[in-house]
Formats: C-alpha cells, sequence, structure tokens
C-alpha cells in the first residue's frame, strides 16, 4: 500500500457533481473574470474569516504583494519577516519595493515571536509579517501591540492557515476566537490545489480592516483603477476568474469537515508516535486551533528517514530546505551562516507527513509503522 504525500482526487470526487455544476452555471454566464461569482465569493470569504472586507486576486503571492504595494513604500522602507517560510513572503516584500529584513523563528512552532522580531527592528521598520506556518498562527496579541505600539503595519501570511484561529488575540472576537486574516490590519490567503481550501490553478485573497485599504487593492488588481481606462494608481493584472471562484464557493462549505479530519489524522500521529524521543512533534499551542496544513516533524537524521520512506512508497516533503536569509537571491542583504541558528536548524531537520483529510486510519498506521521501523533499526 503506497501512501502519497498528498492526493487531491477524493475530494474531487466527492463533490464532483457540486463543481461541476457550478462550473457549467459560470461557462453558460460566459462572465469569467470577477463577477457576481467573484463578489459573492468575497462576502462569503468575509463573513467567514469575520473581516469587513476580503479581496479576492490571482494568487497568494499577490495577496501578499497587494497591501504592501498599497503602502506605497518609500527608499529604504523595510518589512520584517521570517527566514523559515516559502519564498513567495520575501519575493512579495522586494518586489513591492521594500527591503526585506529577516529575523529568526521558535523552535517548537516554527513562527515568529514578538523578541524575535523585536531583535530584527530598526528605525526603518514599516512592516511586519508573521505567517501562520503549516496552519498554526503566530502570538498575534503580542505582535499586533507591537506594532500598534511602533505604528507598523501589521500583515498576516495566512497562505497555509484558512480556518485556524486563536484565542482572544484580536479584534471584535464575540465568541472569544479571532480567525487567521482577522488579528493584524490585512491578511494574505491563497488557494494553490495543495491548501486546505485549494482551487483548481491559482488564486488568493485579501483580508482587511480598513475600508480605504480595501478600496486600494481592489483597484491595484486591476491596473489601479475601478472604471475602465482610468488608472488612479499604477496597478496590475491580479483578477481572480469567476470559474476559480465557483470551485471555492463549494469547497468553503466542506472545509470544516476537512479540517476536523486533518485534525483527527494529526491526534492518530500524536498517539503513535508520541513515545518516539527520536522524532519532535509539532507543538499545538494552548488556545491556538491548529488547522495542519501540513504535519511538519523535526527529525537529526532527517535525510535518512525520507529515504526509508521513500523506499517503503511513504511520500513526504521538507518544507523548507534553504532559510531565505541564505538564498543567493538575497545575497546583497549580507545574510549569512549562524545568523538565525533556530531557521537554519529546521531547514535541516523538518520533516511533512500526510496528513491530508481523506488520509485514513490505515494508511496512517502504515506510516507510523514505517517511522518505527526506522527508529527501531
Amino acid at each position: 500500500m503506497r501512501v502519497p504525500l498528498l492526493d487531491l482526487k477524493p475530494q474531487y470526487q466527492a463533490l464532483r457533481a457540486e463543481i461541476d455544476a457550478a462550473v457549467r452555471a459560470v461557462v453558460e454566464s460566459q462572465g469569467f473574470v470577477l463577477g457576481p461569482e467573484v463578489e459573492a465569493f468575497e462576502e462569503e470569504m468575509a463573513a467567514f474569516l469575520q473581516v469587513p472586507h476580503a479581496v479576492g486576486c490571482a494568487s497568494g503571492t499577490d495577496a501578499l504583494l497587494l497591501p504592501l504595494k498599497a503602502l506605497d513604500p518609500r527608499p529604504g522602507d523595510e518589512v520584517i519577516l521570517p527566514a523559515f517560510t516559502f519564498f513567495a513572503t520575501a519575493g512579495a516584500v522586494w518586489n513591492a519595493g521594500f527591503r526585506p529584513v529577516f529575523c529568526d523563528i521558535d523552535p517548537d512552532t516554527f513562527n515568529v515571536t514578538r523578541e524575535t522580531v523585536e531583535a530584527a527592528w530598526t528605525e526603518r521598520t514599516r512592516a511586519v509579517i508573521p505567517v501562520h506556518l503549516f496552519g498554526q498562527m503566530a502570538p498575534m496579541g503580542e505582535l499586533a501591540s507591537l506594532a500598534g505600539e511602533r505604528g507598523a503595519f501589521l500583515l498576516e501570511d495566512a497562505a497555509q492557515a484558512i480556518g485556524a484561529r486563536q484565542r482572544g488575540n484580536g479584534p471584535e472576537a464575540p465568541d472569544g476566537w479571532t480567525m487567521a486574516g482577522a488579528a493584524g490590519d490585512a491578511g494574505a490567503f491563497s488557494f494553490f490545489p495543495t491548501k486546505n481550501l485549494g482551487a483548481f490553478g491559482d488564486g488568493g485573497l485579501v483580508s482587511v480592516r480598513d475600508s480605504d485599504m480595501a478600496e486600494r487593492v481592489a483597484k491595484l488588481r486591476v491596473h489601479g483603477g475601478r472604471q475602465m481606462y482610468h488608472h488612479e494608481l499604477v496597478g496590475t493584472n491580479s483578477r481572480l476568474d469567476a470559474l476559480q471562484a465557483a470551485v471555492l464557493r463549494v469547497k468553503l462549505r466542506h472545509l470544516g469537515g476537512w479540517e476536523e479530519a486533518r485534525r483527527r489524522n494529526a491526534c492518530g500521529y500524536h498517539g503513535g508516535l508520541g513515545d518516539l524521543n527520536e522524532v519532535k512533534l509539532p507543538d499545538a499551542l494552548e488556545g491556538n486551533h491548529h488547522v495542519y496544513n501540513q504535519y511538519t516533524v523535526r527529525v537529526d537524521v532527517r535525510d535518512a528517514l525520507r529515504e526509508h520512506l521513500q523506499g517503503r512508497g511513504v511520500g513526504s516533503g521538507i518544507y523548507y530546505p534553504v532559510p531565505l536569509h541564505l538564498q543567493p537571491c538575497f545575497a546583497e542583504l549580507g545574510g549569512r551562516e549562524g545568523q538565525l541558528p533556530e531557521a537554519e536548524r529546521a531547514c535541516r531537520e523538518v520533516l511533512s507527513l500526510p496528513v491530508f483529510p481523506e488520509l485514513g486510519e490505515d494508511r496512517l498506521a502504515l506510516v507510523v509503522e514505517e517511522i518505527r521501523t526506522f527508529f527501531a533499526s
């Protein structure tokens, strides 16, 4: 029995009739870019995230880029972000016209903390991007307090964390929980197919609290203007396709069930691997609702374990093998080995295991068995 890292086919098979009908309705309407389908999805996402505004765009990368461009960066302005995350976070900072400043992470959660952000702060800091890595929110109460004290914009990278929430760490949380994307000034979401809420291609969304910022983001996604051929800003083409919005509207109704299946799988790994001293399991901090876009363990002999799993037909992933401050394209920023030790150590040790909702008990048990076999031998 083979166990892939991810298998999207069962999800589509279960929703085939709903999705096909939604796609067919868009095709018959011949309205493919923005329009009523996208507007309906934006309204549903705003309600789900408990934010005033949600603006669809072409990708998760653009969901980071657009609010940064809306800040009108000045030469020398800096943005603090973790060195341990997907490249798009740093690429968006650079392409928006900011200087990325990388900070270290907490070894238990893989997320930034107030202390790691403060260590990177300078008088040129204009914004902070906490990444809710692998599906668990960063400590937004502390980060929002710091950003508020120092007048910095707080942009949540929630690309891996749709549905994640945190107790008591954000504005207007009547049920005591604050959703990822609602705790900062804005949030960026990705609907890449591998995400917990995945489209049939690229797609993204910006959650925004301030109406003026929401208006600027909405203009920037269509070449800088609401009215055709009238451009108040220099924007770009980052429109969300109606076909993607239709697919996402169907899937959004099922997100809660998939989230709970991922959490059950995580509990299965906790129970099956919890007594292995050689494996450091991911920590879900108290007050955090982790949605496990990835189930990422730490192992000193990561590469050997991965080779063993691959030989037994078990998929795994390394997110991420090289920290951002050591990427060749950022050499001019002066990053050096040993500068951010926890991010660098994570890159050497992390291994993500299959956790997709349709994994099932038998395949999860096989993954556990193969990991235990490796360490027993």
